[in-house]
């Protein structure tokens, strides 16, 4: 589908509408186009936003593009990045939060890209997936009301009014969503407030850049900086009276006098925000991204965060539409990503602080004991980690305990394999479904739970990885785990144990009348995977 359909006929009824085509909507789209199921994406906008946002993902969120069937395309433009760090008001630095350049998801725990290029990349794969429809200039106007049944939403272009009936309506539609307002929904506040001025710079001059991401903890000056691409460069300030020209704010980073060519290509203020809104669902209706939260950008998880929402709800909406999954599947959309969001804006929050260091008279002791802290052996590591901590428990989530199930709710990991002779990242083996990852070949009593279940298991063994995944559960003391569909540990076999632990909770959310999950593009393994 061309990218601008604005003279499309209305559709009486699809099964999702996507308001808003940013990242997160048409991920959200490529997602549910794995899976089978359809979509339509009205943009008010007819093109994508010209200069860059978000400049940051992690690794996770690098998995999540591969998922959307655009990780290759996005290692085209991406550039590693060193990862954060603090430094004081005189530049000299105070800890260095350092990223891997080989994460456990099988990329850099640290990316740098331009959106505007992530956006057309995403836009461009849209457009050759049948299931995907983008109606550029098309504003919605009306979403609802919530009757139980399907969703009406209207939307306005061109050729005047037109409606259409959903099975489900995902709200990406940003911090001022209409989807928000239309299921009710209000913000809670998370008390961080302030407002900054955002430049974006052109030049060729010797930048000092260490290739991640500076936090200047001035309370005076905080400012934050940043290379964008091969000569443009971000600095972000916080805003106070008598603002200096932008070439006195960023001569700390130039060459002395420098003289040569800079260019603004942009300077625009920004109000930073921590805010989450207090539902994220009503019916079938949902938030994502920016409609359902906010944070300041200090820690790079704004677009992670909205990304990491997509890929929670895409298989589960999907089982619930396409294989009468039960309607409980959908309410722990919320129970699992509101948390973790949560986490994260505090995560964000905290470092605000720690950059502006407050105004009132402890400002300068919380400096001081910030610079002790980062000195401590191990600390900036664990706070990288504190990023993705395991979901909280619940129906798809078992209770972690002492035994055998330290796992759960975490990722597993995504070595490089061998598979029928090619090599490839594990979750291209996996598929789009579930998967059972054994130590050992699987006992009969394990293949009649996976073959109840309509899925494979894969004994480590045959795939012939780094060792990586046999480590993994060895750590945990398993002896099995349950895969999601979204790479998060379900469940788990303890080592020595007969079956996983959980079954109890999930499988009645899980195991339909309509019958076993279905397999998705995925790989033929040879030999005892196969089974």
């Amino acid at each position: 589908m061309c990218e601008t359909c604005t003279t499309a006929p209305a559709v009486a009824s699809v099964p999702v509408v996507i308001v808003g085509a940013g990242p997160v909507g048409v991920t959200a789209a490529l997602l549910l186009a794995r899976r089978g199921v359809r979509s339509i994406v009205l943009e008010r906008h007819r093109d994508v936003y010209p200069l860059p946002r978000a400049l940051v993902v992690d690794d996770e969120v690098r998995r999540i593009l591969q998922a959307a069937g655009v990780g290759e395309a996005f290692a085209a433009m991406a550039r590693t990045g060193n990862g954060l760090r603090l430094l004081d008001a005189r530049h000299r630095v105070m800890a260095e939060f350092r990223r891997s350049k080989h994460g456990p998801h099988g990329y850099p725990q640290t990316s740098m890209f331009e959106q505007p290029a992530l956006e057309r990349l995403l836009r461009d794969t849209l457009a050759r997936h049948p299931e995907c429809e983008l109606r550029s200039g098309a504003e919605v106007t009306g979403i609802g009301p919530d009757t139980g049944g399907p969703v009406r939403v209207t939307y306005r272009d061109d050729d005047g009014e037109h409606q259409l009936w959903a099975e489900a309506v995902l709200g990406c539609d940003g911090a001022n969503s209409l989807t928000r307002q239309a299921i009710g929904a209000a913000w809670e506040d998370l008390r961080f407030e302030e407002r900054w001025t955002v430049i974006d710079v052109r030049t060729t001059a010797d930048v000092r850049c260490w290739e991640g991401v500076d936090q200047v903890c001035d309370p005076d000056r905080p400012a934050t900086f940043m290379r964008v691409g091969e000569d443009r460069y971000r600095w972000e300030f916080r805003l106070r009276d008598g603002q200096q020209p932008v070439r006195e704010l960023v001569a700390p980073w130039l060459p002395p006098s420098y003289d040569g060519d800079f260019e603004v290509v942009r300077e625009r203020e920004y109000t930073f925000r921590a805010r989450t809104a207090d539902r994220w669902r009503s019916g079938r209706v949902f938030l994502l991204g920016d409609a359902a939260h906010l944070m300041p950008p200090f820690i790079g998880q704004g677009l992670c965060s909205g990304l990491r929402d997509a890929y929670n709800l895409a298989w589960k909406l999907a089982r619930v539409l396409r294989q009468g999954g039960d309607e409980r599947l959908l309410d722990t959309y919320e129970s699992e990503r509101k948390p973790h969001a949560r986490h994260v804006i505090r995560l964000a929050v905290l470092m605000g602080w720690a950059m502006t260091g407050g105004q009132d008279g402890a400002a300068a002791l919380r400096r001081r004991l910030l610079a002790v802290a980062c000195r401590i052996p191990g600390l900036t590591e664990a706070a990288g980690r504190d990023l993705s901590p395991a979901l909280t428990a619940g129906p798809l989530v078992g209770r972690r305990t002492r035994r055998g199930s330290r796992l759960v709710g975490t990722h597993c990991p995504q070595p490089w394999v061998d598979a029928d002779g090619r090599r490839a990242r594990l979750d291209e083996v996996l598929g789009d479904s579930f998967a059972v990852l054994t130590a050992a070949d699987p006992s009969p009593s394990l293949n009649a739970l996976v073959q109840g279940l309509g899925v494979r298991a894969v004994p480590v063994a045959a795939l012939n990885d780094d060792g990586t995944l046999a480590a993994w559960l060895r750590r945990g003391r398993a002896d099995a785990v349950l895969v999601r569909p979204d790479r998060v540990v379900m469940d788990v076999v303890p080592a020595g144990g007969r079956g996983f632990t959980g079954a109890a909770a999930w499988a009645p959310v899980l195991c339909t009348a309509r019958g076993p999950v279905e397999e998705t593009a995925s790989a033929p393994l040879s030999g005892s995977a196969a089974r």
